[in-house]
């Protein structure tokens, strides 16, 4: 395989084995390609001027750069703007590994020659690369041949490589494309791992529900920070996308002016669940629970119920649905069932025959271990919180809102979600 650090320093050499110049860096394009081709190599002539040769001229570029002409035959390549230089832009630069979904460093560049045209291949980001460039690899190679090892080859395929200089709009689009098709988790530690700067021009580029869906998985003052370098109204439609709980979270690590004032710019239905959760102490059930939850109204057949829940807008929002919660007319609680008895149960059952009719509930007051331990005991996914006075449900506490209660929140982000 041929190196991108084998080429620095290299003269190049004419059909006629005259010198023209040195090699300075390599141009490729359609980056979003797995195998994108050299366009062109960057030389640098005697007098010190950058010349840019197409690589329709390139004979090799190993053991030497060699063209297929005389100098006096060379023809400039015009950049179309779309190149991506690899010394310049890629080398000892943060790129995103999609497939090991980490932050690593360029060490080298992998180039091969497919058919009739030169194009990258991977990016090495182990060790042998840097020992590459330092000159140092045979030396290695002998010791571990001694040593009757191998050295390790830790090479990205560069369809697997996203890279995220944000001073580069085409490649950073590129790059949010890859990333946006990774689990929420996954972004999250990708974004906290790479530079401030990048990680939030990276951040700005995700679509809302992305994003929501990113930040309810990263620590507090990365969400605060990519919150804030947002503008108020597309702040305020990415907490739209947050669960209440989670944006009635961020909200509260905000100044006082600014969470009301984004408040003031969402839907209002959306501010007024997220108000009602901020309205309750952060360390009890009022001030964990979501109010996004799958309830059907009493009196209804299994096969009423299953429909309802189809048309069901509040339904449609709980991501989770474990349980269904029957409520009468006033929204009293009047027991719950697991959506698997309900699916399996015949269809012209009454509800109200399968239904847990005395759930174990919580009140928006009671404290948030006090929750957790409900649900430990009882081995609940999710529990009720209802008014005390009058049984009316609120909302409820899902387990992995609970284990806050048991689990400082930087260990918690790092568990995987249960809904």
């Amino acid at each position: 395989m041929l190196y991108l650090s084998q080429l620095q320093g290299k003269q190049v050499w004419d059909a006629w084995s005259e010198p023209l110049g040195k090699f300075q860096d390599v141009l490729v394009g359609n980056v979003d390609q797995p195998f994108p081709p050299v366009r062109a190599i960057a030389m640098e002539t005697p007098d010190g001027a950058e010349r840019l040769i197409p690589a329709s001229q390139l004979s090799g570029l190993f053991p030497s750069i060699l063209l297929k002409v005389p100098g006096e035959e060379v023809r400039p390549y015009t950049p179309k703007g779309d190149e991506l230089r690899l010394v310049d832009r890629v080398l000892d630069r943060q790129i995103v590994d999609i497939d090991g979904r980490r932050v690593v460093r360029v060490n080298d560049v992998q180039l091969a020659r497919l058919r009739d045209q030169f194009c990258i291949t991977g990016v090495d980001v182990g060790g042998q690369g840097l020992l590459r460039r330092l000159g140092l690899e045979p030396v290695a190679q002998a010791v571990a041949t001694r040593l009757k090892r191998r050295l390790p080859a830790q090479v990205i395929p560069w369809e697997d490589v996203a890279p995220v200089q944000d001073t580069d709009p085409l490649r950073l689009r590129i790059s949010r494309d890859k990333i946006s098709q990774l689990p929420p988790a996954d972004i999250a530690a990708i974004l906290n791992d790479l530079d401030r700067r990048t990680g939030e021009a990276l951040a700005r580029g995700l679509d809302n529900e992305t994003l929501a869906d990113m930040l309810e998985e990263s620590p507090a003052d990365v969400q605060v920070n990519i919150l804030s370098q947002l503008p108020p109204e597309r702040a305020a439609d990415v907490l739209e996308e947050m669960e209440p709980d989670e944006a009635a979270d961020l909200l509260a690590d905000l100044p006082t002016q600014t969470t009301e004032h984004l408040l003031d710019l969402m839907e209002d239905e959306d501010a007024e669940d997220v108000r009602a959760l901020l309205a309750y102490p952060e360390d009890t059930a009022g001030g964990i629970m979501t109010t996004e939850f799958a309830y059907v109204p009493s009196g209804l057949t299994v096969r009423e119920a299953l429909e309802y829940l189809r048309n069901s807008e509040d339904a449609g929002d709980d991501e989770v649905m474990y349980y269904v919660y029957v409520l009468d007319s006033a929204d009293v609680l009047q027991g719950v069932i697991s959506l698997r008895d309900l699916v399996m149960a015949p269809p012209d059952k009454p509800v109200e025959e399968l239904i847990e009719a005395d759930p174990v509930v919580v009140y928006p007051l009671t404290s948030q271990n006090e929750a957790a331990y409900l649900i430990a005991k009882y081995n609940l996914l999710a529990i009720p919180v209802v008014e005390e006075e009058n049984g009316v449900m609120l909302g409820i506490v899902t387990v992995d809102d609970a284990l806050d209660a048991v689990l400082p929140t930087a260990w918690k982000k790092r568990l995987p979600r249960f809904f």
